[in-house]
């Protein structure tokens, strides 16, 4: 049996829980147990999503949903966003917070970079060691070798997104946006989603006017994921799920519907089977996947209000750890999902094999660990300036 997915696949979205203001993660500011719980999981789906041949991501969201880990972790961040804004003014003023912001674009953007080059690196590595798979960045490589100045141009114009590397400039467009769309969702959150949902309805049209090389567009077009990332600030900054359930009726409704919309999209996904979906569905966020997640959210939302959430995290602070490193746990991951897919692919022929697909999925998990735990201690170890740039 051939391994399926085996099409050049986006990798999922700085990375909050999925509720709308559920519980407690509306009322504080303070770093939540569920929302590094959560963004840890979501990076560690993301890492087994990767590898074509993982046996763990047979049962992940994607399998069962129109949506993915990309939805959830754009959400998230948009959560975590809003969350470190608030701290920020509290603790300091609006305009600290703008600049940490602006900042924080300028992080994402080298992280970029250094990812792409970072794909390039083990695309050259695995190429000498004549293990070929579809998802190694050879044209990028070949494109590096026959013109070096044209090609890292154009990694740092991001006219050219490596594989894997493609979600980190529209995180960086985010970072840049926050200091205007904060303000609007504390004061006037109905604006800030009205400008969001007509940003998304015209993202497709400015696809073509991205910066890119020929013949090769976004991963992500950030136009359209924007209304994933608002979605979680204003979920942030807003009540929004206890204002909905405190009216019985109305709370009941919305549960019901998103039920059906969860259901329904997992008869279909599950009908479609391996059948992959257009990829300028998930590049623009089709209505179909946004709803499917919004549905999903809703849901956990749930649990979250009921204690669950924090109690699973709580119990698995491993999770809550990788979700603390989110950017180390991005790049990290990027280079070990590329590593393990390529080799498998390469090692079985392409073929789905069971155990090896669990050894794959091992080896990736364990690796993520190792680089976060060693992080730490490593960095106490760098000069004090050293440290601060990192």
């Amino acid at each position: 049996m051939r391994q399926s997915g085996r099409a050049r696949r986006p990798a999922a979205p700085d990375p909050a829980p999925l509720a709308s203001g559920a519980g407690s993660m509306s009322q504080s500011s303070n770093r939540l147990v569920e929302l590094d719980f959560f963004r840890g999981l979501v990076l560690l789906i993301i890492v087994v999503d990767h590898i074509g041949g993982s046996i763990i991501s047979r049962v992940t969201l994607h399998a069962y949903a129109l949506c993915d880990a990309a939805e959830v972790f754009v959400f998230l961040g948009g959560y975590a966003t809003a969350t470190a804004w608030a701290a920020l003014c509290a603790r300091r003023t609006e305009a600290a917070a703008r600049q940490r912001f602006v900042k924080r674009a300028f992080e994402i953007y080298r992280a970029f970079v250094v990812t792409a080059l970072l794909m390039l690196l083990v695309t050259a590595i695995l190429t000498a060691l004549n293990v070929d798979a579809p998802n190694l960045a050879t044209t990028d490589l070949d494109d590096l070798m026959l013109a070096p100045g044209t090609a890292l141009r154009d990694i740092v114009l991001l006219r050219r997104q490596p594989y894997l590397a493609g979600v980190l400039p529209m995180y960086a467009c985010f970072a840049l946006a926050a200091p205007l769309a904060l303000p609007l969702a504390r004061t006037r959150p109905w604006l800030l989603a009205a400008i969001s949902l007509a940003l998304w309805g015209v993202a497709p049209h400015f696809t073509p006017y991205l910066p890119h090389v020929a013949d090769v567009h976004w991963d992500f077009n950030p136009l359209g994921w924007q209304l994933m990332f608002m979605a979680g600030v204003i979920a942030q900054a807003q009540p929004v799920f206890q204002s909905v359930t405190a009216r019985p009726k109305l709370g009941t409704v919305v549960t019901m519907l998103a039920l059906a919309v969860v259901g329904a999209a997992a008869i279909y996904r599950l009908h479609l089977g391996n059948t992959p979906l257009d990829g300028d569905f998930k590049r623009n966020l089709a209505w179909f996947r946004a709803l499917n997640f919004f549905g999903i959210a809703w849901l956990v939302a749930h649990m979250i209000r009921l204690g669950w959430a924090k109690r699973l995290a709580t119990s698995l602070p491993w999770v809550g750890l990788v979700g603390r490193k989110g950017m180390l746990s991005f790049v990290a991951g990027a280079v070990i999902s590329l590593t393990v897919d390529s080799v498998l692919y390469w090692y079985t022929d392409g073929y789905l094999d069971v155990p090896l697909g669990l050894t794959a999925d091992a080896v990736a998990l364990t690796a993520l660990f190792i680089v976060v735990r060693a992080a730490d201690p490593l960095k106490r170890l760098l000069p004090s300036r050293a440290k601060a740039s990192a």
